[in-house]
């Protein structure tokens, strides 16, 4: 059924419910931070991502490509916005990423990046909830209703992590923010449509940046340069890292739980409910299966289609 052309529905499909790809036109960039996005760069986007998936499954990849990988699926706009040399034409094509880049794996394309952020800010809670439920398998618990919501200083006065550090100090909030806080605070070199940076883009105060037209769309720069990026962090089990290259090596060691997490998210989309606890002893087999395969995307997904839950539909 892989073979088959119209297996393609599967790829849209689950890339839009599993990693929230739907979502790509749920906001808009604000024009003034964020000059350089057009329709081109958010269509190169999406195409990214689709294209990577399918490589992994065509291929047999990993499952833990989704996390980290060598590669990208890139043309010229979209390579251009990560900073990335000698790719030339619209059409996407596999490149090789150099060691110690940032990129490689879902959480860093920019189509996740962007659907995780409101279009003028990031959050470090939207994305560490985001990595947490899609590539971890982990539903944060809702926040205590008496608990206001953090929202971003839209004049850079203050960071959000500056404001969570606050937040934090609640021993209610702590417990949950200890697990979400961290792959949000990795995310934060990149922008909210998932252009890397050092520093925040605010309309505030600030020092005005050199470039004075945005690249390809040429619209005039009107934001300004604001606080630095503090992309450091510690992981529940006090792990320290200092960037996203640093806690992609950790989640790396979480091989079960990323296993887990996606096997689940494919058995929920082919069986169309939620699993329950009676459901968690073929779940784990399957998973142990999966991971005497190698984790190979394609393999899982036949073990998926062989298992009991998936044919007694």
């Amino acid at each position: 059924m892989l073979r088959d052309s119209r297996s393609n529905a599967f790829n849209e499909n689950f890339t839009g419910q599993w990693l929230g790809l739907r979502d790509i036109d749920f906001t808009a960039p604000d024009g003034k931070l964020f000059p350089e996005f057009d329709e081109l760069l958010k269509i190169s986007m999406v195409a990214e991502t689709e294209t990577f998936f399918q490589e992994v499954l065509d291929k047999n990849l990993s499952i833990m490509n989704f996390i980290d990988s060598d590669f990208v699926m890139l043309n010229e706009r979209l390579a251009a916005h990560y900073g990335i040399e000698g790719v030339q034409g619209q059409a996407i094509r596999k490149v090789r990423l150099p060691e110690g880049t940032v990129r490689g794996g879902v959480m860093t394309q920019g189509s996740v990046l962007k659907i995780t952020a409101n279009g003028t800010h990031t959050s470090p809670v939207l994305r560490g909830t985001w990595v947490l439920e899609n590539l971890l398998g982990v539903s944060p618990a809702v926040p205590p209703p008496n608990i206001p919501a953090v929202e971003p200083d839209a004049r850079g006065a203050l960071t959000l992590r500056q404001q969570l550090e606050k937040h934090r100090d609640q021993p209610s909030c702590a417990v949950c923010h200890d697990k979400i806080d961290p792959p949000g605070f990795a995310l934060e070199n990149f922008n909210a449509i998932g252009g890397w940076r050092d520093n925040y883009r605010t309309t505030g105060d600030g020092e005005r940046p050199a470039l004075r037209r945005a690249p390809f769309t040429f619209n005039y720069v009107r934001y300004k340069i604001g606080h630095s990026v503090d992309a450091s962090g510690e992981t529940a089990d006090r792990t320290s890292f200092q960037d996203v290259r640093g806690f992609k090596k950790w989640i790396m060691n979480e091989k079960n739980a990323i296993a887990t997490g996606l096997t689940r998210k494919l058995l929920t989309y082919g069986v169309g409910r939620r699993l329950g606890f009676a459901d968690r002893a073929q779940l784990n087999q399957i998973v142990e299966l999966a991971k005497q395969k190698g984790y190979g995307f394609r393999d899982l997904i036949h073990l998926v289609v062989q298992s009991s839950l998936f044919q007694q539909l």
